[in-house]
């Protein structure tokens, strides 16, 4: 269980006539519910009912949805609204769908202005709690299932919910070594931030939420894009922008360099430096914006811009003093997310372990749409990337087994999952699709020929998702390969689709505004087995204990997860690469050492202590009892901690850490190789 140190987002609503129009003037005054707004709310709404794959309308059972999902969305803890606000929410419960299809948005500038209200009300309590005396010999404890906590009936229980909460974070400041005054200064600047980010939100960033928790009714996958989120989301997907090359992290108001991106202009500049706090940015002419508590994203898009113009960053640096630097746009390779490949030597490992095993690492599969159509022959392209690391394999001498890392890959294109099945497997289907009209396509690599014919370990855990899934499940469905890792992937078997939003389908007509984009679950995905990934995901052929498989991530824990199911199987080839005999002897073989190596078996420690304490209502705000319980959650720390490196670090990893974990999968991996050698020899 990881307690966000804040609360996650916003919430609110009204009690009685008085406080109703006081809100509903405020609301006006952070928005007019422009007509621009409206006629986006009432295009998101048309698309969602008429092109989402369940086909279901906007009725009062989405209504009631969307009010419950918003609030909760705004506050998930239940540490701002009383009840009465609540109960007073509910005269909008069976009419959001008619306001909706009309354009009318009042109700999400209401609920957020009255969510700052309540926000203030709340952070005058918690300032005076930050310096109040606390007891924490005292055996009592603090709820943490907002789902399961009733809503505060008056003002008196939520201050006492304040209290316990100022109390937990005191104590885990106290356990991060900031003890004393500097916690207590620590926390009232924490909760400064807190308010000037939820008072400075834009008017598109409420929309967002609201159009988003409305898509969210329909499935998990599916939501609103602002134009700013559409850019984020292409820049993902093709793997480049322009800027200055420095991945930056917000810290108690402060934007911070936490990474300098290998190539990019800050490394080549030098001057720019990881923990530099930068308080201001400049265009090449003009004033200096201060962005002093300005959020992230904000921060970020003043600092993006047209490749070749400069941009002027006044920073503090770690030791104190302020400089001013100018730097040059350029076009920044997001180089960490790309695909990676090494030759390992097994020997040099593992003792006694011969061979010669290549490891891809595949962080998502990603492709370059606009490059692709304007046929642009250098578009960043997984398979392309894969290729090319499959070629490198073959010029340094070939190898005995390859395993594609797929850990932590969320997914991406569709087609490069499609793309990159076929440089395994030779012309066939490799994943099926149903439409919105119950019609199911087969998508085939339609190449012929194989980049690579040997022994291939798929790599997955609970964070492999969509597009991994696809690829996965086509290496055993074709019996081409083995399944390694936790019991199963993510299990998230739909397709989405990001279309522009516009009364015209997938295109925006000239001159017309940009309304964002919505992306929506239009298809359903299944195997060339017939199965759906939906829910269950791909099972591993070879499990390898993890504290990862046994914490709440999947398909399955998501609200509103379309269900799992099944059509016919799709011809296909077999390859009889991984028969039950091999399959069997491969877990055997792994079962036997995992019980016998002495970090497996503190691993299997761990995980008892984290299924002990996992489904934990409440935590202790006693110091001695908190502090053993938080020793106890050590190793789930850690995995947060290695899942953030990953992603602020992604370029300094290797591409295959030397851990017990990562040393028995290239050990089933040898071992894998030469089960088939040793069947191909039989055969002959």
């Amino acid at each position: 269980m990881k307690l966000s140190p804040l609360p996650r987002a916003i919430g609110g609503l009204a009690i009685g006539l008085t406080v109703l129009i006081a809100t509903t003037i405020f609301a006006q005054q952070l928005s007019s519910n422009a007509p621009a707004d409206q006629e986006t709310a009432k295009l998101v709404a048309n698309m969602i009912s008429k092109y989402h794959i369940s086909q279901k309308p906007l009725d009062d059972r989405i209504s009631a949805m969307l009010l419950n999902r918003f609030v909760k969305e705004l506050d998930p803890q239940k540490l701002y609204f009383l009840k009465s606000d609540i109960d007073g929410l509910a005269r909008y419960k069976d009419h959001l769908d008619e306001l909706l299809k009309i354009g009318k948005v009042d109700f999400a500038y209401e609920v957020f202005a009255l969510y700052l209200k309540r926000l203030d009300e709340r952070l005058v309590v918690a300032h005076q709690l930050i310096d109040a005396p606390h007891d924490f010999t005292i055996d009592e404890g603090m709820d943490i299932d907002g789902d399961q906590i009733p809503w505060a009936t008056d003002v008196k229980e939520i201050n006492e919910r304040w209290r316990k909460r100022i109390k937990y974070d005191l104590l885990t400041l106290k356990f991060d070594k900031t003890n004393g005054e500097d916690g207590r200064k620590r926390l009232h600047k924490r909760y400064d931030t807190l308010k000037h980010y939820a008072h400075d939100t834009e008017d598109n960033e409420v929309l967002e939420m609201f159009l988003s928790s409305l898509a969210h009714c329909f499935d998990p996958h599916s939501s609103y894009m602002s134009p700013q989120t559409v850019e984020d989301f292409q820049i993902q997907m093709k793997l480049s922008l322009d800027g200055i090359g420095a991945a930056l992290r917000s810290e108690d108001g402060m934007t911070t360099v936490a990474q300098i991106v290998a190539g990019g202009a800050a490394e080549r500049d030098g001057r720019l430096k990881v923990g530099d706090k930068i308080v201001a940015v400049g265009q090449e002419s003009g004033e200096w914006q201060d962005v002093i508590e300005m959020k992230l994203n904000r921060v970020v898009r003043l600092i993006r811009g047209e490749r070749g113009t400069k941009v002027r960053l006044r920073v503090i640096k770690e030791a104190g003093e302020t400089a001013e630097y100018v730097l040059t746009r350029q076009m920044i390779e997001l180089k960490a997310s790309e695909v990676k490949g090494e030759i390992i030597q097994a020997s040099d490992r593992v003792p006694d372990l011969k061979g010669r095993i290549g490891v891809i690492n595949i962080p998502s599969f990603y492709r370059d749409f606009g490059g692709a159509q304007e046929g642009k022959e250098d578009f960043k392209s997984t398979a392309r990337d894969v290729s090319k690391v499959l070629k490198e394999f073959r010029d340094k001498g070939g190898v005995d087994g390859i395993i594609v890392d797929l850990r932590m890959n969320g997914g991406g294109a569709l087609s490069e999952a499609i793309e990159v099945s076929g440089l395994f497997i030779d012309r066939g289907p490799v994943v099926q699709v149903k439409e919105q009209n119950g019609r199911i396509k087969s998508h085939d690599d339609e190449e012929q020929g194989i980049e690579y014919s040997g022994p291939l370990v798929v790599l997955c855990n609970r964070l492999s998702a969509s597009a991994s899934e696809i690829f996965a499940a086509a290496v055993k469905d074709y019996g081409r390969g083995i399944v390694v890792g936790d019991t199963t992937t993510h299990g998230k078997g739909t397709v989405q689709n990001v279309m522009p939003v516009s009364a015209q389908m997938f295109r925006v007509l000239p001159g017309a505004k940009d309304r964002g984009a919505l992306k929506l679950t239009i298809n359903q995905f299944y195997r060339v087995n017939g199965d759906s990934t939906q829910n269950r995901g791909v099972q591993s052929d070879v499990v390898i204990p993890s504290l990862i498989d046994h914490m709440d991530l999947g398909e399955s824990f998501l609200d509103n997860a379309l269900a799992f199911d099944h059509i016919a199987a799709a011809r296909h080839a077999e390859y009889d690469m991984a028969t039950p005999p091999i399959v069997a002897a491969l877990k055997d073989a792994s079962a036997k050492r995992i019980i016998a190596d002495v970090k497996f078996q503190q691993r299997a420690k761990d995980i008892e202590r984290y299924l002990t304490r996992k489904n934990r209502k409440v935590v202790s705000l006693n110091e001695e009892t908190l502090r053993r319980e938080r020793d106890d959650d050590k190793a789930t720390r850690d995995v947060e901690k290695e899942e953030e490196e990953r992603e602020t670090k992604a370029d300094k990893l290797p591409v295959f850490a030397k851990t017990e974990y990562d040393d028995e999968v290239l050990h089933i991996a040898v071992d894998y190789a030469s089960l088939l050698k040793a069947a191909k020899t039989a055969a002959r």
